[in-house]
Order: structure tokens, then C-alpha cells, then sequence
């Protein structure tokens, strides 16, 4: 079986506690109490020099919900990196430093889970940092945890399968940015880029007590960069945000996407924007950056996107989305291959479901835009 990496290519339902923490107040207005604010973990593969930029958009993303008082960002998970990458831990720093938060970040395991029921206990203490930080928050909370992975699924699934009982406890939802949305099984036999880190953690997701929002990033892996129902992808061009940052916000990427080797970090950051990186940025705005996990992030914060792109809380969507989530039976093997049908009756595992093809891309892009733009 083949693999391929979305990293080398340039519904309604609704549960009911998310229901119940939708805010009553127009986006970006009145930031919620800390003791209503949604607790997040945020798993993503952030890396330097980066892999794939959108995972540098998406730690955006959760630090714009954060400033605005939409979401309490717990932690950052970072998968172990592939030779020659080191987990982008400044990113945290400057994202921390421009909203004023204090998100600590971890490190993930390097050893791929040898089944869905393996908790490594063969491994060493620094492998289970990650997984047991993971416990620690979930068991310090007084309310449900919400856990985005948007990378690989090792740590949470070892998190997971260490202790059930507190994941069905404590676990929100866990959205899950990976795979293939088809209803067929093995569409055509390859598997998604985070699916293929490590095929059996991803299948062991799927067995955790908690609710799944699962949110394919394409809907096949033949001809998949398109719109489609069942799957997440989108893309926009970077200078339809890029320009309408604050100046630290544009440093934050030209950093990033520049892949600068000083390790200077917050002087950069803090520093004015030189003729040479705005240029550079200015230049990257040209490009096209591939997507996929904005609508599960605003949703995880009790928000959904209208056909217009307006940000709207979940409980006043009265206008036709562009996504929502479908209750569905899901099945999922070692192999990380898939299978699922409509399930009206199911209460925790749902599927993305693009309810708007024509204009969802638009709706996210303008989406982010009005997030991002509310970082200081």
C-alpha cells in the first residue's frame, strides 16, 4: 500500500455542551470568563525550518480564539520531528509573547505505537512526556478538555489508551484532522499524510470513549485537491491576510516562511520590518497555502462560518454554513483504512460535511481573515 503526503503539494449536528457554551455576543466582543472559556489542547506538527506552513496558520488560529477569550489553550503537543527538523518551539514563544498567554509546549514520542492497544511501556520517561502532560490537563480541569490533532495521532492515542476511564470522563471531543472522508472503503488504497505517520495510532482513536469530530482532510487521495463534501481542504493566497496583520503578526510569518536561521527569535519578532523581510513576505503573498483545519477550531469554540465568511456562534446560526458535522458509524483497521455510514442515532462520532462546496474556500479565507486580524 502507498502513501502519499498532502505535505508536498503547493450537518449540522452540533452536541449539546458545545451548544451550551456558544457565545451570546458578537464575535471579538466581550471575551468570556475564564471559568466559561473552552479548555483546548492543541497537537499539531510544528516544525523548523517547517514542513508545511499551515501548521504555523492553524498555532495562529488557536492563539487568535485564545486572545479573544473563545477557548483556554492549554498546551501545545509537538509530534518528535523528522531528521533535519526540530519542533518549532519558538513559534509558541512568539505567539505567547504577542498575546500576552503562557501555553507551555511538549515534545511527542518517536516510536510509532507496534499496535492500537500499545501504551510503550517499553519506552523511556522523556517518550511519554507528551501523552502524560495530555493526562495531567485532562485530570486538572474541572470541565471537558477539547483536543485538536492535526498532525500525527501517536500522542493523544497513547494518552488515551494509558487511562480510558479519564478520557471518557474528562475528553470533550477530540477532533481529529486526518484521513480520507469517502464512504467507500479504500477508495483507491492510499493512505492520508497523517494517517501514514503512524497507522495504528490513528485506527486507536477511533477506539477512545470520548466523542470523535472527525475531519477528513480530503475526501479521496485520487485527484484530491478539490473542494468536496467529505473532506476539509481548502486554499487561499497568502496576501488576501498577510497584509492586514499587525506588524508583529507579519514578523511572526516572515520568520517562519523565510525559514531565517537566527535564533533570535523575539528580536525579530519586536524588531521593525527591514526593506528585505517585508519584500520577502510581500513576494510569499503570491503563494497559495493549502488548509484544512480552520472550521473544526471554530467550531471546537462554539462557532460556525456563514456563506458570507462571518464568524457566528453556533446557537444564533440562523443563516444557511458552509460545514457542519454529520452523525455517522465510523470503523477504522491497523491499516488506517476507513469505512463509514449515516448513523442519525450516533451521539459521539461525526463527520465534517462541506454543506457549501462553491463557497466554502471563500467563507474560511474571509473567516481567518477577521480571526487573525484581531491579533495584536
Amino acid at each position: 500500500m502507498s502513501d502519499i503526503s498532502r505535505r508536498g503539494f503547493l450537518g449540522t449536528a452540533a452536541s449539546a455542551w458545545i451548544a451550551a457554551m456558544s457565545s451570546n455576543v458578537a464575535f471579538g466582543k466581550n471575551p468570556k470568563s475564564p471559568r466559561s472559556r473552552t479548555p483546548v489542547l492543541h497537537a499539531t506538527d510544528l516544525f523548523r525550518p517547517h514542513v508545511d506552513p499551515d501548521d504555523h496558520w492553524d498555532l495562529a488560529c488557536m492563539y487568535a480564539l485564545a486572545h479573544l477569550g473563545d477557548i483556554d489553550l492549554k498546551a501545545v503537543v509537538i509530534d518528535f520531528p523528522p531528521k533535519g527538523k526540530d519542533p518549532d518551539i519558538a513559534a509558541v514563544a512568539q505567539l505567547n509573547h504577542i498575546t500576552g498567554l503562557a501555553v507551555p509546549a511538549v515534545v511527542g514520542s518517536p516510536l510509532p505505537m507496534k499496535s492500537c492497544d500499545d501504551i510503550q511501556s517499553y519506552a523511556g520517561p522523556s517518550d511519554h512526556n507528551a501523552a502524560d502532560m495530555v493526562l495531567d490537563v485532562l485530570r486538572a480541569s474541572p470541565q471537558g478538555v477539547i483536543i485538536n490533532v492535526t498532525g500525527c495521532c501517536r500522542d493523544i492515542a497513547l494518552a488515551g489508551k494509558k487511562d480510558p476511564e479519564l478520557f471518557e470522563k474528562k475528553c470533550a471531543a477530540i477532533y481529529l484532522n486526518a484521513g480520507t472522508g469517502s464512504p467507500k472503503k479504500a477508495v483507491d488504497g492510499k493512505l492520508e499524510y497523517n494517517v501514514s505517520l503512524d497507522r495504528a495510532a490513528y485506527a486507536a482513536i477511533f477506539d477512545l470513549p470520548c466523542p470523535i469530530y472527525w475531519m477528513p482532510c480530503f475526501e479521496q487521495m485520487a485527484d484530491p485537491w478539490k473542494v468536496r463534501q467529505f473532506g476539509t481542504f481548502y486554499r487561499f493566497k497568502q496576501d488576501q491576510i498577510l497584509p492586514h496583520l499587525s506588524e508583529r503578526m507579519q514578523n511572526y510569518f516572515a520568520y517562519m516562511l523565510g525559514k531565517v536561521k537566527s535564533s533570535n527569535w523575539l528580536q525579530y519578532l519586536t524588531g521593525p520590518k527591514d526593506s528585505s523581510a517585508a519584500g520577502g513576505l510581500a513576494e510569499r503573498g503570491a503563494n497559495y497555502r493549502n488548509m484544512w483545519c480552520t472550521g473544526g477550531f471554530l467550531h471546537a469554540a462554539g462557532k460556525t462560518v456563514s456563506r458570507s465568511g462571518n464568524i457566528v456562534p453556533l446557537s444564533q446560526a440562523g443563516a444557511p454554513c458552509v460545514f457542519g458535522f454529520d452523525p455517522i458509524k465510523v470503523s477504522c483497521d491497523e491499516n488506517g483504512i476507513t469505512q463509514w455510514t449515516e448513523d442519525h442515532k450516533s451521539k459521539n462520532r461525526h463527520i465534517f460535511h462541506v454543506l457549501d462546496v462553491d463557497n466554502y474556500q471563500s467563507a474560511l479565507t474571509k473567516a481567518m481573515h477577521s480571526l487573525l486580524t484581531k491579533l495584536p
